[in-house]
């Protein structure tokens, strides 16, 4: 017989054993309907905590010169981010990250207070910074890979490129233009992260395949340096306001390079003045003056005129109507020749008078004044060149010579260009091609021929004209050089007044617009100095600058001189020695 302390016990073990199997069945139950009824949001949960939803986007495409050297491209710039669960001292961690990254301390410490394992610290810095947050060794401070555009050439070719803003979106020149193209892909993953936060399984390769695609350019990055550095060299002598170069492949229309000064660096571009932002060789638009005279000389022989046609000049002063015309020199009798060599406005206004209004604006509009180039940058002008209906008798005179219509650097260098290359007016090229993040090439763009605008004969004779300007009487002498025979015409255009009709007072626009080699030219170049204070003649100002551009661009391309008269009759009587 049990006694009571066994009875006792025995109780306690049968309860004990009860408990354990309620434990159990509740356990299991509890089991059941985490792993049955609750394990879609558990999994969310523990989702959450390990793993991290990131948007990937590619890497922006370069934009490259003719050369495939980098004009624009992207280097590291990772972004720091933070878990402000695992800071340790939220204050000298704010203090310390604030002074290397250059900003308000007081939003670094709020952004490590907050609540969550993620915050953004900063965003695209720089790797010396990336480098000095290292150092730190702060634990709860992580480093994602990143990129941002830059340009290493700093201001070249800084209007014909653009810049883009803080999220690599384009907002100037061809960055704004060819976004589309330029833009890497986006892709939304998820990652695995341990229990500090840190990122286990990201893939590099993404970022790489999402690369935008790339633009390879006509541009000539030695070219539009000589350029820019001719032309700011200029710019300073002459104490101007501001210049344009353009150099241009007349047989392809290929801009080979579009100087700017002043400029600025898109690295930077916020502490530049938005003014100098402009690709103003396409945006802006200014009287020609006295280049224009070439395509009136153009128009008057396509119209039966010969090189040795004379017209009266007037001995300087012309009437038509109310307004008198004047020549710098005063002069009889001048040819078809002579008028383009000597830059008379009278004899310019005679041509227009004996051609008439419809063939003078025939043959203005077939050079391409009047319409966009459609050269691919944002912003183009059309310029102004009015229907020939509205010209009055001193309207079609002053558009003889330069005055009176509006034209942009781009459409003088083009129709310069159709000269050179025997009438054919080509459409000006600026990008070569484009091509895919691995290299292939997407498109390739040829030259395109738009129209026969003079016939080559035409084309010949107004060349011959051309050389006569750089030679000994013409108004372009100092475009001369040695060993090559260059043709060229000098301007020198009063500015229009702002805001009122007439034209400002010692305000000048001196440009020279010309090529070489007169028979095969191998470029076109144009210089245009705005407001030069010291001299503002066209072939004082604006030859000289055209001179060296020339020089030291036939010199990088190794262009021989060609065998001129004088050295072929030194060889041939070297020959008989």
């Amino acid at each position: 017989m049990k006694t009571a302390p066994q009875k006792k016990t025995q109780r306690r073990i049968l309860m004990v054993q009860i408990l354990l199997v309620g434990c159990l069945c509740f356990l299991g139950a509890k089991s059941f309907e985490v792993q049955i009824f609750e394990a879609r949001d558990l999994t969310e949960k523990a989702e959450q905590s390990y793993s991290k939803d990131l948007t990937i986007k590619g890497e922006r495409g370069q934009i490259l010169d003719r050369n495939l050297n980098e004009l624009g491209t992207n280097i590291d710039a990772p972004t720091i981010t933070a878990d402000p669960s695992q800071i340790r001292n939220t204050a000298q961690a704010a203090k310390d990250l604030a002074r290397i990254l250059k900003t308000d301390e007081k939003s670094v410490k709020e952004k490590l207070s907050r609540r969550g394992r993620f915050t953004m610290i900063a965003r695209k810095v720089s790797t010396a910074q990336a480098d000095q947050i290292r150092a730190l060794k702060l634990q709860g401070i992580y480093f994602e890979n990143d990129s941002k555009r830059f340009y290493p050439n700093r201001d070249l070719a800084a209007q014909v490129i653009g810049f883009t803003g803080e999220n690599d979106s384009g907002l100037e020149g061809l960055e704004f233009k060819y976004n589309d193209i330029l833009d890497g892909d986006i892709v939304n993953i998820k990652v695995r992260r341990d229990g500090a936060g840190r990122v286990l399984d990201i893939n590099q390769n993404p970022r790489m395949e999402l690369k935008g695609n790339s633009i390879v350019l006509t541009i000539d990055k030695k070219i539009q340096f000589l350029s820019e550095r001719t032309l700011e060299q200029t710019v300073r002598d002459h104490r101007a306001k501001s210049g344009m170069a353009l150099v241009m492949k007349p047989s392809t229309g290929e801009l080979l390079a579009i100087a700017h000064y002043p400029g600025f660096n898109p690295n930077n571009y916020m502490s530049s003045d938005k003014d100098t932002y402009r690709n103003r060789a396409l945006t802006d638009a200014f009287e020609p003056g006295s280049i224009i005279k070439v395509f009136t000389a153009a128009a008057a022989l396509e119209k039966g005129f010969t090189p040795k046609s004379i017209f009266f000049c007037e001995k300087g002063e012309y009437r038509i109507g109310r307004f008198t015309i004047h020549d710098t020199h005063p002069r009889e009798w001048l040819t078809l020749n002579q008028i383009v060599q000597f830059s008379s406005n009278i004899g310019a206004a005679k041509i227009s008078e004996t051609i008439g209004k419809e063939a003078l604006h025939y043959y203005l509009a077939g050079f391409g004044f009047g319409d966009k180039t459609d050269v691919g940058c944002p912003g183009e002008t059309n310029g102004t060149l009015l229907p020939h209906e509205k010209w009055s008798n001193i309207d079609a005179g002053a558009i003889s010579f330069g005055q009176g219509l509006a034209v942009s650097s781009l459409q003088l260098i083009s129709g310069i260009s159709a000269i050179a290359n025997g009438g054919m007016l080509m459409k000006p090229m600026l990008i070569k091609k484009i091509i895919s993040n691995t290299g292939n090439e997407l498109e390739v763009f040829a030259p395109t021929r738009l129209r026969q605008i003079i016939s080559p004969k035409t084309a010949a004779q107004v060349k011959h004209m051309m050389n006569l300007v750089v030679q000994e009487e013409g108004t372009g002498t100092k475009a001369a050089m040695e060993g090559y025979a260059v043709c060229g015409k000098t301007s020198t255009a009063q500015k229009a007044s702002t805001g009122q009709a007439g034209y400002a007072k010692n305000k000048y626009i001196s440009a020279f617009a010309g090529f070489a080699p007169q028979e095969n030219p191998e470029l076109a170049i144009l210089v245009v100095i705005d407001e030069p204070q010291k001299q503002h003649y066209g072939g004082d100002v604006a030859a000289p600058a055209f001179k060296t551009i020339l020089a030291k661009s036939f010199n990088y391309l190794n262009i021989a001189p060609e065998r001129t008269k004088s050295m072929i009759a030194a060889v041939t009587k070297g020959e008989k020695n």
